[in-house]
């Protein structure tokens, strides 16, 4: 594999990775009763280090730690994934997750409406949890068919050189032998009849000729 195709593919499961993290952490929102939770797929040319901001609003300060806590807690135990840093969770307002390639926000609702991070971030694509999954799990597929086509097109190519190997190794009919086989399938051309009727005539005709000297030599001898 040449290594800008390498990159590219380290680039990709980099990417997938992230958006998998992304999804456990909105299902942690939804499941301690965040309101309006929101993905910001950011645009790479405002985005910086991040590629997604998760929003999500809590009704007070001790809800905003428990979604964090929670969001913490499953990154933790099922990847392995530690937060860069934390900030606000003493005040409970807004709790910042950094995760470097993501960032999650927990507001209360009214510094969520102060703030207004979605209207800031324009050149970003919200995304519904719901939308975000479809598309992960689209991305997912597609990469576990490209997976499999890349296995079977493995397999194919040493069945593919056995079979120009036992035709090479087939043995070459020698061109004596094809001469041979291709006279022998020719038609034999039957000689014309009355060219054996002429050759049966002439000996026939020498015969007499040879019998009837001797009879020429003997009137000769009696004139004498």
């Amino acid at each position: 594999m040449k290594l800008g195709d390498r990159l590219e593919q380290m680039t990709t499961e980099t990417q997938q990775q992230t958006r998998i993290l992304v999804q456990a952490a909105a299902a942690a929102c939804e499941d301690k009763k965040g309101t309006d939770t929101r993905i910001l797929e950011l645009d790479p040319i405002d985005s910086g280090l991040s590629d997604f901001f998760l929003i999500t609003s809590a009704s007070n300060d001790r809800q905003t730690v428990a979604i964090a806590d929670e969001i913490e807690y499953r990154l933790k135990k099922k990847f392995g994934v530690y937060p860069n840093s934390i900030e606000g969770r003493r005040k409970g307002d807004w709790i910042l997750m950094d995760y470097v390639d993501f960032v999650v926000h927990v507001f209360l609702a009214e510094r969520r409406a102060f703030y207004d991070i979605e209207r800031l971030r324009k050149s970003a694509r919200p995304l519904t949890p719901a939308e975000f999954d479809a598309e992960l799990k689209a991305e997912l597929t597609a990469k576990t068919l490209a997976a499999r086509k890349k296995k079977a097109a493995a397999k194919a190519k040493p069945v593919a050189k056995a079979k120009k190997a036992a035709i090479a190794a087939k043995p070459k009919k020698s061109v004596p032998v094809a001469k041979a086989k291709a006279k022998a399938a020719k038609p034999v051309a039957k000689k014309p009849i009355v060219k054996k009727i002429a050759s049966k005539k002439a000996p026939a005709k020498k015969a007499t000729a040879k019998k009837t000297a001797p009879r020429k030599t003997a009137a000769k001898a009696k004139k004498r």
